[in-house]
């Protein structure tokens, strides 16, 4: 756990990769909130310290999600809805705001490895959602904090916590990264600057 860093800001907990972040979170030593629209959708063993009722649309309730916070993990998603969405920008947008006016410096944001392709062979019916994840990259690389930007491949649902995989600047070398092991590098970038201001891909390997 960082020194600095104690008390951390998940949004989208209730993804399949938030739901993996959450206790990675904890485990490592952090004290956890986590903003959620439905509390039921959290695992009845949660570790959270705090559980916010809200939209991250909502910048009333991001603003009291980040009271004594020092550091963020964004993992907003649309779950399965491909149709045109603002939800990922805006909702970056609310939380640097708020960060900003806390004087928070650290945020983990997860995107898509699509962002690292040629724009003409991301499948069509990705186009829409992709089109929010690249406006929400630069809502994130203009925002002046220390910034990381995640940009996993596909994101495996069954494969296992490895904390073996491969990060690489501007690139993903690999086709899958596990749900667990994309939380482990969200977790374990708040313990180091390493990752600051930089555009990483990450994958592994399973069997």
């Amino acid at each position: 756990m960082s020194d600095s860093i104690k008390n951390v800001a998940i949004f989208g907990a209730t993804g399949m990769t938030g739901q993996a972040t959450l206790p990675l979170a904890v485990a490592a030593g952090y004290n956890v909130t986590v903003l959620v629209r439905d509390p039921a959708r959290l695992p009845a063993d949660h570790k959270a310290s705090r559980v916010v009722v809200g939209d991250v649309l909502n910048k009333e309730d991001v603003k009291k999600t980040m009271e004594g916070q020092d550091a963020v993990i964004i993992i907003l998603g649309t779950r399965n809805d491909l149709s045109p969405t603002t939800v990922m920008s805006q909702g970056t947008q609310n939380i640097l705001d708020a960060m900003k006016a806390r004087g928070i410096r650290k945020v983990v944001g997860c995107m898509s490895a699509f962002l690292l392709w040629d724009k003409s062979k991301i499948p069509p019916r990705l186009l829409a959602v992709t089109a929010d994840h690249e406006r929400m990259y630069m809502v994130l690389k203009e925002c002046g904090l220390d910034y990381v930007a995640v940009m996993p491949p596909h994101i495996a649902d069954n494969q296992p916590l490895t904390e073996r995989y491969t990060v690489t600047e501007k690139m993903v070398k690999g086709r899958a990264i596990s749900k667990h092991d994309l939380g482990h590098f969200f977790v374990k970038c708040l313990s180091t600057s390493e990752w600051d201001g930089k555009t990483v891909g990450l994958c592994g390997e399973y069997s």
